[in-house]
């Protein structure tokens, strides 16, 4: 289990994290109907950084919209939003790096099945940036579950409720021996993982599914596609079918809480080596770079956070 910082954001204040509680009655418990973001917050030369802050404050507004949360939006500028990032971040003593995750929770009780007009409460907490996924290898499995389609529970919301689909289909892989799974869309093109994007490298090409393939349009993701053509690799977004997995020389999840996590099996099969294939290891390490603000080059990327050190 990842450490939690004490204090977090709620309902416009800074409390302890045991009193950043919705009903058992809100729309939030009963239907799941929350949306979220998680982002990282970094030690830098220059202090604590968010990684892309404007991104991950549209997202939760592009989500808030899609399922119709319209209360969160005229209440939320993106200076608020900032401003209690700040405020929960010099609230506690952050000791390392961090993963902050942001949520808008329809906290009305007992609505009913709707979303227009019902009230909204915003939480933010820390907690420590440990990764999902390991970085030596992860072994996958194809999921019996499908991932929800878009015209289902829309996939570029990032919907608390929908996840109950990726907790179907990773509890299952973990029972079968593996780490993760490979979602499937309804087309049997691969997706995604539970809970990050996928990348596969075929004769030095980077290939990733479009984002018509019930995917999460992940800001990690974003960043990979940025970064790879800054370093001059070719990129292709289309559909994939499973078995180019098999045969690829290299695949990787990418995400914020994943990073950029090798795949050394799917399925049973070695990919690749079955070690961090040439330009894995590559975006890994400016990925991992651009967070640490030791290169003007990424510094477009970092939101600089005023804190206690």
């Amino acid at each position: 289990m990842a450490h939690v910082y004490e204090n977090a954001y709620f309902k416009d204040k800074v409390v302890p994290i045991t009193d950043a509680q919705v009903s058992v009655a809100s729309s939030a418990v009963l239907y799941g109907l929350s949306v979220y973001t998680v982002f990282r917050v970094s030690h830098t030369p220059k202090g604590l950084a968010a990684f892309r802050l404007g991104d991950h404050y549209r997202r939760l507004v592009n989500s808030a919209r899609i399922i119709g949360l319209d209360t969160f939006e005229p209440a939320w500028s993106y200076q608020k939003f900032e401003d209690a990032v700040h405020a929960v971040l010099n609230a506690n003593t952050i000791l390392g790096d961090v993963f902050v995750r942001a949520t808008v929770h329809a906290s009305d009780m007992v609505p009913g099945t709707r979303s227009r007009g019902v009230a909204t409460t915003v939480s933010i907490f820390i907690y420590d940036a440990t990764p999902i996924l390991s970085g030596e290898g992860v072994r996958l499995k194809t999921s019996v579950w499908r991932r929800v389609p878009d015209y289902a529970i829309p996939s570029r919301a990032k919907v608390n409720g929908a996840y109950v689909n990726s907790v179907l289909a990773k509890q299952d892989a973990l029972d079968s021996g593996y780490d993760d799974c490979i979602f499937l869309d309804a087309a049997g093109h691969v997706c995604e993982l539970s809970a990050a994007n996928i990348f596969m490298v075929r004769d030095g090409v980077l290939i990733t599914p479009d984002t018509t393939s019930d995917l999460l349009e992940g800001i990690t993701r974003r960043t990979v596609l940025e970064l790879a053509s800054v370093m001059g690799i070719k990129v292709i977004e289309r559909g994939i079918d499973l078995t180019e997995l098999y045969i690829a020389d290299e695949v990787f999840a990418s995400g914020t809480s994943a990073l950029i996590a090798p795949i050394s099996v799917v399925d049973a099969r070695v990919i690749g080596t079955g070690t961090v294939g040439p330009i894995t290891a590559r975006i890994r390490e400016v990925y991992m770079y651009s967070m640490q603000g030791d290169d003007s080059m990424y510094e477009h990327y970092l939101t600089y956070m005023s804190h206690n050190m």
